[in-house]
């Protein structure tokens, strides 16, 4: 599958940023693009003719960009269709949903064509491994635990692994439900858990697991939007694997988990 055969939908307000939009992705050859204004119209269009990628815009005039990914996670049309995000916004409460539901980036406005083009590949790479039959059974046997209070950022966790042919996942809202599952004596070949959460974030069910658990050395993902450093330096001394930043990008995630497997020999 080549770039070129992306089918793109893009809901831009702006004329204007819309032209600059559809301009970066004709320079990749991608040619199938919908255009939309707003929100609702691109969403009734989707259900009938699911895109492989929407790029779209925060403030739209009938809702804004977390209202629409939210509404796409929860149609099962469109539950697994890539999300990028394209604004200036900096606002905790806009970003935060959209990371947890698995955006394949968010670019700023203005952004590169360097910076579209990762985005662009690593949806590539994701759909291409999401669509091909995989016969390998070198994950096949692996059992997998992820964490994470947003069910979105768990049904996005769970594709990115089926994509992999990891088949075996369980799952939890916070590190207390996770801890359960141990308590109940579920080995597990990976964790991958969020870092904040209630209850017990992924710190606390880190340092748990290395200290009072029976399997202290599982290889453990921390997946987070943290940008505190003091606290970043705090996860990582509480013994994870390994710490990958939200938006989750496919790319990473998928280098990520197959690193550890090599290193872990899992």
């Amino acid at each position: 599958m080549e770039l070129s055969s992306l089918y793109v939908t893009v809901i831009e307000p702006s004329k204007v940023q819309r032209h600059i939009i559809t301009g970066h992705l004709n320079s990749f050859g991608i040619q199938h693009i919908e255009e939309f204004e707003e929100a609702k119209p691109a969403l009734e269009h989707m259900k009938s003719s699911p895109p492989d990628l929407v790029l779209s815009a925060m403030h739209l005039p009938d809702m804004t960009g977390t209202e629409l990914v939210t509404q796409m996670r929860g149609l099962e049309a469109l539950e697994s269709i890539t999300f990028l995000l394209i604004s200036s916004e900096t606002h905790y409460r806009y970003l935060e949903p959209i990371r947890q539901a698995g955006a394949i980036a968010i670019l700023p406005k203005p952004f590169s064509r360097e910076e579209m083009a990762t985005a662009l590949r690593s949806t590539l790479d994701y759909i291409t491994d999401f669509e091909t039959e995989n016969d390998s059974d070198d994950y096949d046997a692996l059992r997998v635990l992820v964490v994470d209070d947003s069910q979105m950022s768990r049904n996005y966790l769970k594709q990115v692994l089926d994509s992999l042919s990891i088949h075996s996942i369980d799952a939890a809202k916070d590190g207390s439900e996770a801890l359960e599952l141990f308590n109940q004596g579920n080995r597990y070949d990976l964790i991958i858990t969020d870092y904040n959460m209630p209850n017990v974030d992924g710190q606390e069910l880190t340092v748990h697991i290395r200290n009072h658990s029976e399997q202290p050395t599982v290889p453990i993902l921390m997946i987070t939007s943290e940008q505190n450093e003091s606290r970043l330096a705090a996860v990582q001394s509480a013994g994870v694997s390994a710490i990958c930043s939200k938006p989750l990008s496919y790319e990473t995630v998928k280098q990520l988990i197959e690193q550890l497997v090599t290193d872990y020999d899992l």
